[in-house]
C-alpha cells in the first residue's frame, strides 16, 4: 500500500473479491429432506410451513414474511426460519433462527446435519 497516495491504495487482487450465495432460494430445498414416514408438516392459513418429529422434540419453521407472535404480539420480522430440538431432562435442547433472506442452501445443509446425528432409540 502506498500511504504517500491520497484515497484507497489496495490493489483489487489484494482484496480477494468473492461472491456470495445471496437471497432465499426455494424453501423445498429443505422441507424435501423430512420423510413423511418421521415427520409431520403443515403449512398454515399464512403459507408458513411447520415440520416436526413424530416424537415431537424437533421442529422446523418456514415463515417467508417473518414469524408472528413477538413481544405484544407484533411480527418477529427477523425471523425467517427456526429450528429447535427439545432437550432431555440431563441435556438442554437449542433453537436456532435465521432470517428470511438466509439462503434455502445454508438451512438445508443445518437440517442434514442435524438429521445426520439423530438415532432411533
Amino acid at each position: 500500500m502506498d500511504a504517500t497516495q491520497p484515497g484507497f491504495a489496495t490493489p483489487v487482487a489484494a482484496l480477494r473479491l468473492r461472491s456470495w450465495k445471496l437471497g432465499a432460494g426455494q424453501a423445498m430445498e429443505v422441507v424435501d429432506q423430512f420423510s413423511e414416514a418421521d415427520f409431520t408438516h403443515i403449512v398454515d392459513d399464512r403459507a408458513d410451513v411447520h415440520v416436526s418429529s413424530r416424537d415431537g422434540r424437533f421442529y422446523l419453521g418456514y415463515f417467508p414474511n417473518g414469524r408472528p407472535g413477538g413481544a405484544d404480539e407484533d411480527w418477529v420480522t427477523g425471523e425467517g426460519w427456526v429450528i429447535a430440538v427439545t432437550g432431555t431432562a440431563n441435556v438442554p435442547g437449542y433453537r436456532m433462527s435465521f432470517g428470511p433472506e438466509t439462503p434455502a442452501e445454508i438451512i438445508a445443509a443445518v437440517v442434514a446435519q442435524i438429521l445426520a446425528t439423530s438415532r432411533p432409540l
